[in-house]
């Protein structure tokens, strides 16, 4: 009878273990492993030694608070050999015979994700934290290319893109996966979820899937509903008129990173951080996503429609200064996460990158989540597949239709166009360039496949709203530079290139906008009745935009709705056109001071001018970065105030805790400038 071994001390090897299993960032205090790959323990025996055939030790794995053999949050196996199954756990001796011994546990390539106890013999209990690992072939979050690994898992920090079609402005975000704390926050959204708290045993089996996992997370980002994370509050949508919107909280617009939601989530007693929009639930999102070792991306598309009716079909209502009175919207932009995974419940094609959408617009089966849809599935037009297909496929795909509001109530149907899903935009990999991924959501516009994609969603509308070239037409024109504080003109240009003259009614306007479309106060405004145009001919007609007129009615986007219409008097033809413009903010200039090195202290030296014609005041620099900062926001604020055209500089410490490539995130905030932000990267030596 083999003889049981008796075990006295043990030895989890952390930093070697954790650093084989990248995950060394969390820390070496405790043991983080990822599925499917071994790691090592060391026994000491309490007397004997250990011999093969004739010792024996059986290892109990288990997690969650009922752990079952059904749910398969309980494994018990034997040392042995060596298992050639991954769907299995398997232990194995790797040292000589003697009293300490060597022990290489290989967990399941599919166990559920979470804290596992592993019991060895009857005297040894060992605590770790398991996670996805898209290192591992059997993993189904397996990712072949090791750049892209560093990317989507590993790298801390990144750009989000927001701004306008156009104009399109990357945005500084650390997301701060592996900063201290927020491992054991990202598990506590996990068993904070409603389905755990109904079914712990069942919800804890459910962690193997990432199906599962990013649905989970898709719902619980989001509080609608649920303990979740970031409560979303959009004024202009929610039509609040308060001095402050975001009164008991923080502008959307304030937040640099997810370390700080994370962590005021999980010290208020899993209280809904105040406030987010789309790009804060999308990088939360992110951060939590690679945290648990799913492979995550944060997407911007623009020009995104918010299809409230599943017809794919967008009817915007407007009166003559360029406001939508219909319930259909389309942002500006929308942001969202791609999520890396197979797809065993749909075809093999259907494996990659799976669009999760945590901010809350439409329900999906009862619950504010939406995702995970293959991206592919949505370029096929499959609407279908789960999860919530039409949804997104609308979001890229839905056509637009818009109507004129007449005097007498009555609509009348313009001539006009917004593609809607355009520039669909991610951070490329190893650097902080911009990559354009339309080509992954859509054909082609006017392809053989972009027409059978249509016919397969059964999108007629979109196959029949082709428009053929009109006789009159408009645009509108932008000067290159346009700096917020500044005055500056836009062009509406009509031309006509019929044989015939043609007399039109010219209306042009610009109002403050936000990105989620909705108009708010007038910018400036011209209506001309008696536009002639020559055969062949055109008129340009400028709005000159000031400064005294604008600033008080932007939002925080800094955008702009310019719309122009033209009427022909002869045919009764309309014809109208959109474009949202983005002002700029002053760039902020960071320098760093000293050499930079891992435990040295070091300053940022910023500087931004300030480009009003008044002075700002209440004036605060801040700070933030991945394994710079301490996983702390670093403020700075000026006593004085700044004149127009002078600089507000300040010197900020910090001191890096890990060398490598960091991203140091910076934002400027005042009375009437607000919320610039920059970035500088930084290489911190050991």
């Amino acid at each position: 009878m083999a003889q049981a071994l008796d075990i006295a001390t043990w030895d989890l090897e952390c930093e070697f273990n954790n650093t084989d299993h990248r995950t060394e960032l969390n820390g070496m205090d405790r043991l983080i492993v990822r599925r499917g790959q071994p790691f090592s323990i060391k026994l000491k025996l309490r007397y004997g030694e250990y011999q093969a055939g004739l010792s024996s030790l059986t290892c109990i794995a288990e997690t969650g608070p009922s752990p079952s053999d059904q749910y398969g949050t309980r494994a018990v196996f034997d040392v042995a050999a060596g298992s050639d199954n991954p769907s299995a756990w398997s232990a194995t001796v790797t040292s000589p015979p003697g009293n300490v011994v060597a022990l290489s546990i290989c967990p399941a390539a599919d166990a559920p994700i979470g804290r596992w106890t592993l019991t060895l013999g009857g005297s040894c209990r060992i605590d770790f934290i398991l996670l996805f690992n898209p290192w591992c072939s059997g993993d189904s979050v397996y990712m072949d290319n090791e750049e892209y690994l560093k990317e989507y898992v590993l790298s801390q920090d990144g750009i989000i893109y927001r701004g306008t079609l156009e104009q399109i402005l990357p945005f500084p975000w650390n997301f701060g996966q592996f900063e201290y704390g927020i491992l054991d926050v990202c598990l506590k959204i996990l068993d904070t979820n409603p389905k755990y708290l109904r079914n712990p045993g069942k919800d804890c089996s459910g962690r193997r899937n990432p199906i599962y996992v990013s649905r989970v997370l898709s719902a619980m980002v989001n509080c609608n509903g649920d303990a979740g994370v970031v409560l979303g509050r959009w004024p202009a949508l929610d039509k609040l008129s308060s001095d402050n919107p975001y009164e008991g909280g923080e502008s959307p617009m304030s937040w640099k990173g997810s370390v700080d939601i994370l962590l005021n989530w999980d010290s208020s007693s899993c209280s809904p951080v105040r406030y987010g929009q789309c790009w804060v639930f999308a990088a939360v999102a992110c951060s939590v996503s690679r945290a648990l070792g799913i492979p995550c991306r944060v997407v911007t598309n623009y020009i995104s429609a918010h299809d409230t009716n599943r017809n794919l079909l967008i009817e915007y209502f407007y009166d003559e200064n360029g406001r939508n009175h219909g319930r259909d919207m389309i942002w500006t932009f929308h942001c969202w996460v791609e999520n890396w995974m197979t797809r065993p419940d749909l075809k093999p094609e259907y494996d990659g990158w799976q669009v999760v959408d945590p901010t809350p617009q439409e329900k999906s089966e009862g619950v504010y989540c939406c995702g995970p849809v293959s991206v592919k599935a949505v370029k096929e037009g499959e609407l279908a597949t789960k999860y919530d297909a039409p949804f997104v496929f609308a979001e890229v795909n839905a056509d637009k239709v818009d109507y004129i509001r007449q005097a007498d109530g009555s609509n009348k149907k313009m001539t006009s166009f917004t593609g809607v899903g355009q520039k669909i935009s991610t951070k490329s990999v190893g650097n902080d360039r911009r990559e354009d991924i339309t080509h992954l959501y859509k054909y082609p516009e006017g392809s053989e496949e972009e027409r059978e994609t249509f016919r397969k969603a059964d999108h007629l509308n979109k196959l029949l709203h082709r428009q053929e070239s009109q006789g009159l037409k408009l645009a509108i024109e932008v000067a290159a530079e346009k700096r917020k504080g500044c005055d500056f003109d836009v062009i509406a240009v009509a031309s006509n290139s019929t044989t015939s003259e043609k007399k039109c009614r010219l209306l042009f306007s610009s109002m403050a906008v936000s990105y989620t479309g909705v108009v708010k106060d007038n910018c400036g405004f011209k209506d001309l009745l008696n536009v002639e145009l020559p055969p062949g001919g055109e008129r340009r007609v400028p709005l000159r935009l000031n400064y005294s007129k604008y600033c008080d009615a932007l939002t925080e986007d800094n955008l702009i709705r310019l719309a122009a219409l033209l009427v022909d008097y002869s045919t009764k033809e309309t014809i109208f056109t959109l474009r949202d413009i983005v002002l700029d903010n002053p760039e902020i200039k960071v320098r760093i001071l000293g050499e930079p090195k891992q435990n040295r202290k070091l300053a940022a030296e910023i500087t931004v001018q300030n480009p009003l014609p008044e002075p700002l005041s209440n004036c605060c620099f801040s700070i933030e970065g991945a394994n710079l900062t301490g996983g702390k926001t670093i403020k700075e604020r000026l006593e004085s105030t700044v004149e127009p055209g002078e600089d507000a500089k300040v010197k900020i410490y910090f001191k890096p805790n890990h060398s490598g490539l960091r991203k140091l995130v910076v934002d400027f905030n005042s009375s009437k400038l607000c919320h610039v932000k920059g970035y500088k990267n930084v290489i911190i030596g050991k």
